[in-house]
């Protein structure tokens, strides 16, 4: 994994090379360019270049115009993208160091760039034995901010990026290095470090509460399951109560006896990327010191097809003593969800979320550009979240949740069904999880977002680590009194 260091700086010296980003066609005198360098990029801005480079043999220069026809959130988005595109050139360079700069015009555009560019190239190379040919370059091991002048916002970025980093490791880590329970000691070296707690229960607990959903997903594996608790609990939150986040932790998804195709199997290793995000957010949150109260339950285990695994027609018990008819052993996540928010309910939460690649549904009707949300929750919370979403450009989109789609999961034979069809698939799973729910709500289903087969711009492929960046803002908002429950 590259390491990058992110500061700020006060001052540019004449030999380090620098990224500008211009809101208009001049270049200010600190950029310290030669008189025909500048007349040269000033003319490139006039022609509307994407961007202007120039080799000064001692030092580099990016210059990066804003696109005039965007605004906000969406121009923000439109520099990170850009960092995306201009990362091989950055590399070919081989900078130890860059300088990422701006005019002023747009506030942030320092951080956006140094986001998009540092979340872009991310690698996964701890397998490989074979040392990789360096004529391509490499990436600065250091990128200065300059004249921001909010410490705070360095430190959120750099705690930010490093969280999408080690997220993205947990969900490309192969399954047979990484089960539930060495998935359980990571996550305890995760809270070590970042100052938050980690209790993990192991198959006996698990079976002592008598969690029934996670017992029967585990029962065709030969790994047993996990359940774990992490708390951060600053000594003045702005909520009493908690708000619980809870991450789909399964390890490796055959489907089970509903066995998947090779195609719809190969990918996943990344099912368990709801609970790696949620591992990412208690990281950002603690190390950042953020003044709200926030628990994470991570429920893991593999869905195999083993000699004892469940099957169309078992009836199960939950945690809560409610009995679940087994409609399809595919939709397992939800299952061992349910078990996590009945034992969330536990706590009296402001707020329960849920987030976890659940429902080829939710991929088929947003593909990869927004989040599937919905929930019982007060409309303000979806709000707040919409507004992070923008911000960080992991657009949520909200569907209906209305009570006539739990009708597609009554049972002649048990309290629920965990699956209620093709029809409206996304919904009635998560319907299935309000059942379990006795406080608010929302459910985020990223399994669009969550699992590219494909780089889209610094959202690289496997798993990008979706939902991170839009949790931990939509924290941020509520610690910073967007809703003042007490």
């Amino acid at each position: 994994m590259i390491k990058i260091d992110i500061k700020s700086v006060s001052q540019i010296s004449p030999e380090q090379s620098v990224i500008f980003i211009v809101g208009n066609e001049e270049i200010p005198p600190y950029i310290m360019l030669s008189r025909s360098e500048k007349e040269y990029a000033e003319k490139r801005l006039k022609e509307k270049d994407e961007f202007v480079f120039i080799n000064s043999y001692f030092k580099c220069t990016y210059i990066v115009p804003l696109n005039t026809e965007l605004t906000g959130y969406k121009l923000l988005e439109d520099l990170r993208k850009k960092a995306s595109v201009m990362k091989k050139l950055i590399k070919s360079n081989s900078h130890s160091e860059i300088v990422i700069a701006s005019d002023g015009s747009l506030s942030g555009a320092e951080e956006a760039f140094a986001e998009g560019l540092i979340l872009s190239i991310y690698s996964f190379s701890k397998y490989k034995t074979k040392e990789e040919k360096k004529n391509g370059g490499k990436f600065p091991s250091k990128i200065l901010i300059y004249n921001t002048g909010v410490n705070q916002n360095i430190l959120w970025l750099s705690t930010l990026c490093e969280a999408v980093y080690m997220t993205r490791d947990l969900i490309n880590e192969p399954p047979n290095y990484l089960n539930a329970n060495a998935f359980a000691e990571e996550i305890k070296k995760i809270g070590n470090s970042a100052g938050f707690s980690v209790e993990v229960f192991y198959k006996e607990k698990i079976e002592a509460l008598k969690m029934g959903g996670i017992l029967a997903v585990n029962r065709g594996s030969v790994d047993p399951p996990v359940f774990c608790i992490l708390e951060w609990k600053p000594q003045k939150s702005v909520n009493n109560k908690p708000v619980v986040l809870i991450g789909k932790g399964i390890m490796y998804d055959t489907g089970g006896l509903n066995i998947k195709t090779g195609e719809y199997m190969s990918q996943m290793k990344a099912d368990m990327a709801g609970a790696a995000t949620v591992a990412g957010i208690m990281y950002v949150i603690s190390k950042c010191e953020l003044p709200v109260h926030v628990i994470g339950l991570l429920p893991a285990t593999d869905n195999r097809p083993g000699g004892n695994a469940y099957t169309q027609g078992d009836i199960i018990r939950m945690f809560d003593g409610s009995t679940v008819e087994i409609g399809n052993t595919d939709a397992e996540g939800r299952l061992l969800l349910a078990d996590a928010i009945s034992y969330a309910c536990n706590y009296a939460p402001e707020l329960i979320i849920t987030i976890a690649t659940l429902t080829g549904s939710a991929a088929m009707t947003f593909g990869n550009q927004a989040i599937a949300a919905m929930g019982n929750a007060d409309e303000e919370y979806f709000k707040i979240l919409e507004e992070a979403g923008n911000d960080v450009y992991e657009r949520i989109a909200c569907l209906p949740f209305w009570d006539e789609y739990s009708e597609a999961l009554k049972s002649d034979v048990a309290d629920i069904k965990n699956n209620g069809g093709r029809e409206a698939g996304a919904i009635t799973a998560g319907k299935f999880l309000e059942s379990f729910a006795k406080y608010p709500l929302i459910h985020l289903d990223i399994a669009g977002t969550g699992i590219l087969k494909k780089d889209d711009f610094y959202r690289l492929k496997e798993g990008p680590g979706s939902g991170l960046r839009l949790l931990t803002v939509f924290l941020r908002k509520l610690a910073s009194g967007k809703i003042n429950n007490k």
